[in-house]
This record gives structure tokens, sequence and C-alpha cells, in this order.
């Protein structure tokens, strides 16, 4: 019995010593951690998009002068389309099946660059409540602890203002949630899109390399 309200006293007075407001510091520490996640991927995404003329010069080089023509077409651009197109340029030769593995395994490389970082956006939005949470549960700990050391007429006061404090802590962790959860969901859905639009750039290739092999089975 002793033991546990030893065990009480002490996590009561670790409480009170701690208070509330590390708990804001972290948070605030938190979203900058995150507004630098954003800003990365934003520029990433930026960087990555999607060069859609030369894609299209390169299916048409791809149809009238092969996978050599197809490559120079395509030249150096950085994008997520580019590089399952060199891979599956570069292993033309090798049949429908080499294309179809390499068009596989670019986009399972691919999706780590890609997701790279939003699962700390993820985990945050998902966290950031809870973690608001304790921090009001620090607050109204301390505010009740003032209750029973004072008056109640000073006391009531004490702990009203105590309380409304504390709320800060969840206020600002829906704050930081909220948008951490909105911009994963919009840059999840981005990555989704490429990846669907590489990988149907990917089976056209390889439409292109069953129908050459099947031309000469006919004739």
């Amino acid at each position: 019995m002793n033991t546990e309200q030893t065990i009480d006293a002490q996590a009561l007075d670790l409480m009170l010593r701690a208070g509330s407001r590390w708990v804001l510091w972290l948070l605030i520490a938190l979203s900058i951690a995150a507004a630098a996640v954003v800003l990365e991927r934003l520029w990433f995404f930026l960087r990555e998009r999607r060069p859609r003329r030369q894609i299209a010069e390169m299916l048409e080089a791809l149809r009238t002068s092969g996978a050599k023509a197809a490559l120079k077409a395509l030249g150096d651009v950085r994008s997520l389309d580019a590089v399952v197109a060199r891979a599956c340029l570069d292993h033309l030769s090798e049949g429908a099946a080499a294309v179809e593995e390499q068009v596989a395994a670019v986009l399972e490389s691919q999706r780590i660059r890609y997701e790279r970082g939003l699962a700390y956006l993820g985990t945050l939005g998902s966290n950031a409540p809870f973690i608001g949470l304790f921090g009001t549960v620090l607050g109204i700990v301390r505010a009740f602890h003032d209750l029973a050391r004072s008056n109640a007429a000073l006391g009531t006061q004490a702990v009203m203002a105590g309380i409304a404090e504390a709320l800060v802590a969840t206020a600002v962790g829906l704050l930081v949630a909220i948008p951490a959860v909105a911009t994963y969901n919009v840059l999840m859905r981005h990555v989704e899109t490429a990846l669907a639009s590489a990988g149907t750039l990917g089976h056209r290739i390889l439409a292109h390399v069953k129908a050459e092999h099947a031309a000469p089975e006919e004739k």
C-alpha cells in the first residue's frame, strides 16, 4: 500500500514539474518538421513532373525507328515515366517477359523514392491529437492540484484558468494534425497517380514488343 502511494505521489510530482508547455513546444517542432517534409516533397514532385511531349516523341520514335531512336527522343528528362521507359527500352531485345518484369521492378523501387517522408505526415496526423490531449491532461492535473491547495473562492478561478490553458494543447494538436492528414492524402494521391501513369506507359511499350514478336510469326 505504501509502495502504491509512493508511486502515485512520484507520478503526480513528475506531472506537476513537467507541466504542459513542453507539449506545445513539441507540437510546434513536429509541425515545423512536417512543413519541411511537405516543401521537400513538393519540390521533388515539381522536378519529377511528367514530360508529356518527350514521352509522346519517344513512343512515336519507338514505332517508327526502334529502341535507340526512342531513347534519344526521351533525352535526359527526369520523371517516373522516363525511368520506366528507359528500363523497358534497355531490355527491349530480351522479349516481352523481361520488359514486363522490368516494369514491375522499377515501379516498386520508385515507389520508395516517391513515398519518402510521407509516412511521417501520416503518423503525425494520427498522433498529434493524442499528444495534445496528453498536454491537456497534464494541465488539468496541475489545475486540480492548485485547487486542492488553495481556498474555495480563489481555487475555482485558478482551476478554470488552468483548464482553459490546458485545452490549448488539444487545440494545437488538432491544428497540427488536420493539415498533416490533408497533405498526406493529397501527396499520396499524387504518388498513386504517377505510379499508374508510369505503369500504363510500361504496358504500352510492352504491347509494342508483343506486336513486334507476333508480326514475324504471322508472316
